[in-house]
């Protein structure tokens, strides 16, 4: 089965339902398969260390994950409009996996949770998208026969689903943000399978 990795960072864990939701939308389409994987945190303590892996939810990335995959859904919250630091500290450290080639031609696609409906939502999304393109990735978006997109009073752009946490991080994903998640994690295993047919 093809590999579909679903790379994201999570502090209240709504990024990290969205990834669960996403893996479920990859694993809609026939022979892909979801491998969840998360970063872990950056400490402002020079002397700082981190267990290797983690105390609960996915194992932490590797760039052996990102050499072997065939498609990428990076997800992160916003944080004042950008990226989280541990996904950019990551991010950051791919050179190799980019000297090589790794993502290349291969399809990706984005998801954030905010705590404000006008929180940088898009701005975040924008933001990931830099380094897949400095990688050669082929960026997915949401498209608007995503019917949701249209309807949402929640999160949802067309740049990748979005997730409305609310001010203390509590609000549950909606109906309609689920439904986006998922659809951009089978959008994504779909291109994946069909480049892979044509290699």
């Amino acid at each position: 089965m093809a590999k579909i990795l679903v790379l994201y960072y999570s502090r209240h864990g709504a990024t990290a339902e969205m990834a669960q939701l996403v893996a479920r939308g990859v694993e809609k389409e026939k022979g892909m398969q979801a491998v969840l994987r998360t970063v872990p945190e950056v400490s402002t303590v020079c002397e700082a260390t981190i267990d290797t892996i983690p105390e609960q939810g996915a194992p932490y990335v590797s760039t052996d994950d990102l050499a072997q995959c065939s498609g990428l859904l990076l997800g992160s919250p916003t944080r004042f409009g950008n990226m989280a630091a541990a996904m950019k500290y990551f991010i950051d450290s791919t050179s190799a996996n980019w000297m090589a080639g790794h993502l290349a031609g291969k399809p990706a696609g984005l998801f954030t949770s905010a705590s404000s409906l006008h929180g940088g939502h898009e701005a975040t999304l924008l933001s990931m998208m830099i380094p897949l393109l400095h990688h050669g990735m082929l960026l997915v978006g949401t498209p608007y026969s995503e019917t949701e997109l249209i309807s949402t009073t929640t999160g949802g752009t067309p740049y990748g689903p979005s997730h409305l946490a609310g001010k203390d991080s509590n609000l549950a994903i909606s109906a309609d943000e689920k439904s986006l998640c998922q659809a951009i994690g089978q959008r994504v295993a779909h291109i994946a399978r069909q480049l892979d047919r044509n290699d």
